[in-house]
């Protein structure tokens, strides 16, 4: 028998299972796509405007990390610096998803064992998930390509844009095809898999921060860490300016290495097994573990650590650019604007531009939440929590426990993260301050745990959809609270999102309003959610 025998089927089957997934992904970012493009339109209608604003971009270091290198000056140029960026993140985390999803996880549950015993070969899981992301990621690119048309944009920048995406997709499905193999379990690839997203991101980022400027003041030439990323590699095709076609031949050439690597690795190890295995744990277990909230503690501890590292080492960096956003802010009315728009306040230019990244903090911290929770989904549908329930535990009592530590676990990230910037800011030489920081962070819990709140609501009402409800939340108040304002949305649609409540500390004063209002919201939530998952049966 082949070794690719079953793989038309198993493509057939993956779709079918991805039915609601993938074209949510596809066609939320082609509509947003489609805002963006009149945003820009309607904001800078004029060569001059885009010539002021972009020219402060090119003098802030800040902007630069977050947005990317100005191409150019025309309206395709404005939407790749305030688009591109995000666009190829989605691409990538759509494809890790993806692939991680139909293979891992498959294993995970067993779901491969038993396709494994019909007439399937050794490599039609993997051809398959590659196979229909790969897909995905031609149709994300043909939408995209659709709406810049549909925008009135040039055909070959748009032409481009679409490809920049769909090939940056298809090497993160490659790196991901890769942490499959390497890990013995889907969350532990799909960390490897999204950490690899972030770094990429955070190397453009850098090595745009540190580019030359042109002349003109506008265009900025990236650095070398730029060329160290994937991301980085689809910037550098540059759609809407002179556009590089050649730099698409790197982001192919790291598909063709990582796909290969992975075929190469599934024959080197056992079904359900990684090439890096589990820890062993200890002879005797903790008295810990007699709680619930013990055993979530466990479950959930190596993910907090994670996260709450990675948000530190994020706080710094903030931090140090503190003074030098300020100084180049101050010079640059073009930043300022921009950032002030980002941020959806006024103030202290520094102010703002910490409130700002804030506000990025909370978003990370909303990230950590809906991953954790969604183990609730894991425990109940693999097994586990049915010999959990089986014991004196009440349903009540073991989803709060996972909900304590996604709740402490966010709420660690922020203080850290913003700890980890006052200190940053002050060794450079600030006077932000410490506690006004983890102040502002702390701020930013009340929107992540409303997310935590319906996560939990639709575990409990929707055991079947809340991965896809509770990643399409998450993605929808990134759209509507933090690129609302970029995007042109109408503020009732900005208002959809709890983001948009959460006040821009420290570039305004604390209102307990909203704090208390997002609380609130995100108790009840909870609280429907756990009475309507005590009155269900659990998920087969």
């Amino acid at each position: 028998m082949s070794a690719y025998a079953g793989t038309g089927r198993l493509i057939r089957l993956a779709a079918r299972r991805d039915r609601v997934q993938l074209p949510i992904w596809i066609i939320g970012s082609a509509v947003l796509m489609a805002a963006g493009a009149a945003a820009v339109a309607d904001k800078f209608p004029t060569e001059e405007s885009r010539v002021t604003a972009l020219r402060g971009a090119g003098g802030s270091p800040a902007v630069l990390l977050m947005r990317g290198a100005p191409v150019g000056t025309d309206l395709g140029a404005m939407l790749n610096f305030r688009n591109f960026a995000s666009m190829l993140v989605l691409a990538a985390l759509m494809s890790t998803f993806a692939v991680i999803r139909h293979t891992r996880r498959n294993e995970e549950t067993g779901r491969a064992e038993l396709i494994g015993a019909g007439s399937v070969g050794r490599h039609a899981g993997l051809t398959a998930a590659l196979a229909l992301t790969f897909a995905a990621n031609l149709l994300l690119g043909a939408a995209l390509t659709g709406a810049l048309l549909a925008a009135g944009l040039p055909a070959s920048g748009s032409l481009a844009f679409g490809a920049a995406c769909a090939v940056t997709g298809m090497a993160f499905a490659g790196l991901a095809a890769v942490a499959a193999q390497l890990f013995q379990g889907a969350r532990a690839a799909n960390a490897f898999a999204a950490t690899s997203v972030g770094v990429a991101y955070l190397l453009r980022g850098v090595g745009d921060a540190l580019g030359e400027r042109a002349a003109d003041g506008i265009q900025v030439t990236s650095a070398w860490p730029t060329w160290l990323s994937p991301i980085g590699w689809g910037m550098e095709v540059r759609p809407f300016g002179a556009e590089r076609w050649w730099a698409l031949a790197l982001p192919v050439a790291l598909l063709a290495a990582c796909v290969y690597g992975a075929f190469v690795l599934v024959d080197r190890r056992d079904l359900g097994a990684g090439l890096i295995p589990d820890r062993p744990g200890p002879a005797a277990g903790s008295r810990a573990l007699l709680s619930p909230l013990g055993l979530a503690w466990r479950l959930h501890r190596a993910s907090i650590f994670g996260w709450v590292a990675g948000s530190v080492v994020f706080g710094v960096g903030i931090g140090s650019l503190g003074n030098a956003v300020n100084d180049a802010m101050s010079e640059n009315t073009g930043a300022s604007k921009l950032v002030n728009q980002l941020a959806g306040a006024g103030g202290a230019l520094v102010d703002v531009y910490f409130a700002a990244m804030m506000n990025v903090f909370g978003v990370l911290a909303a990230g950590f939440v809906v991953q954790a929770l969604l183990r609730l989904h894991t425990e109940e549908a693999g097994g586990p929590a049915e010999a959990v329930l089986g014991t004196a535990v009440g349903r009540v009592r073991w989803a709060l426990s996972h909900l304590a530590c996604a709740a402490g676990g966010a709420a660690a990230m922020l203080v850290l993260a913003g700890a980890a910037a006052g200190l940053a800011d002050a060794a450079a030489g600030g006077d932000e301050g410490v506690a006004t920081l983890i102040g502002a962070g702390l701020a930013q819990l009340p929107a992540a745990l409303t997310l935590a709140g319906f996560v939990v609501l639709v575990f409990g009402g929707l055991p079947r959809l809340v991965v896809t409800l509770a990643w399409a939340a998450l993605a929808l108040s990134i759209a509507c609270g933090l690129l609302g304002s970029v995007l042109g949305l109408p503020q009732a649609v900005r208002d959809l999102s709890p983001f948009s409540h959460v006040p821009a500390i420290p570039a305004v004063d604390l209102t307990p309003g909203p704090i208390a209002t997002l609380t609130a919201v995100a108790v009840a939530l909870a609280a429907a959610g756990l009475v309507m998952f005590r009155r269900r049966d659990l998920a087969p």
